[in-house]
């Protein structure tokens, strides 16, 4: 046989085998918090104690597009087959990043609800390979912790709901665009219109040239291809929206979302908008209404599957 076919021929089984091994856990390894963290967590996280010792913490290593991408996963200890939920996490390389502690707050919390709660460091942060394209082909890191789910004995995958914040609401929509598989999703002020984010904030023109391939050749273009805005029509129908946002964020100006909700219901996305007075980026003057609204959303939309009501007037 020829050493140019064979050479050729191992090459494309071996990329096959790593792109099908997609989701594939290579690394976990149980997470516990020190008792000092435990304690700061409790000041200002009602139950913090007895959710950490309800839940499983564990760091991952997965793969992505053969490569090892770091994240989080927490799965309640209570025996069960429980509704899934993905987390987008904000911020760009490690700014933003999850800790063990964030992990804690975000995902331990969400697993104490009833669900299977996984996040991605998204690819080349944490300690993983590769490089981030904020909105390129790191969306695959999020798409592929649904065969990640698959995998885990307690995790119900006909049941999955999205939940970004900041940039990882930009993750949320541009997921949205690749697949239906998703029953529900949340997003907590989340980017829809890059082009303003960056007339607003300059200093994310120095992001976006050093994270996204090709800006300095198509500046524009390659910021409307990850900007929700310019194609609202092209996110899952099946997939109502919860949007969050608070009229004093800085970093996402509101008057993007609003123009986005707008489009949204133009056309006739189920969606529900909730707009915080004075709230600020992170929405931290309304943590636990945040958390109240998204495990009803989730609950009726992921766990219990009912429908939204008709889009269309009616009534009396």
């Amino acid at each position: 046989m020829n050493r140019h076919f064979i050479f050729f021929w191992y090459i494309t089984v071996s990329c096959c085998y790593s792109f099908a091994q997609d989701g594939g856990i290579a690394e976990r390894h149980d997470i516990t918090l020190p008792d000092t963290t435990v304690a700061r967590l409790e000041q200002r996280w009602v139950g913090a104690r007895q959710k950490l010792q309800d839940v499983k913490l564990e760091s991952i290593t997965y793969l992505s597009n053969g490569l090892r991408v770091k994240g989080y996963i927490a799965t309640p200890r209570t025996p069960g087959k429980y509704p899934c939920v993905i987390f987008n996490r904000g911020g760009n390389s490690e700014f933003g990043a999850l800790s063990d502690t964030r992990a804690a707050r975000l995902l331990v919390n969400m697993a104490s609800w009833g669900y299977v709660a996984v996040a991605t460091q998204y690819r080349g942060n944490g300690g993983g390979e590769g490089t981030e394209e904020f909105g390129g082909k790191d969306v695959n890191d999020v798409l592929n912790l649904i065969p990640l789910l698959a995998r885990e004995s307690s995790a119900d995958t006909s049941r999955i709901g999205m939940y970004g914040w900041s940039r990882g609401g930009m993750m949320t929509y541009l997921a949205l665009t690749k697949t239906c598989r998703f029953k529900a999703a949340i997003v907590g002020s989340g980017m829809a219109d890059l082009l303003e984010t960056r007339t607003v904030r300059k200093e994310m023109d120095t992001v976006f040239a050093r994270l996204i391939p090709g800006y300095n050749e198509a500046r524009d273009s390659v910021l409307q291809i990850r900007s929700a805005l310019y194609w609202p029509d092209k996110i899952c129908k099946s997939t109502p929206l919860l949007i969050f946002q608070g009229s004093a964020d800085w970093r996402v100006p509101p008057k993007q979302v609003l123009d986005f909700t707008r489009k949204l219901y133009e056309t006739k996305h189920p969606f529900r908008f909730v707009f915080f007075e004075g709230g600020q980026h992170s929405l931290s003057e309304y943590s636990s209404e945040v958390d109240e609204m998204a495990k009803e959303f989730l609950d009726r939309y992921v766990r219990d599957g009912i429908q939204w009501p008709s889009l269309e007037p009616h009534g009396n």
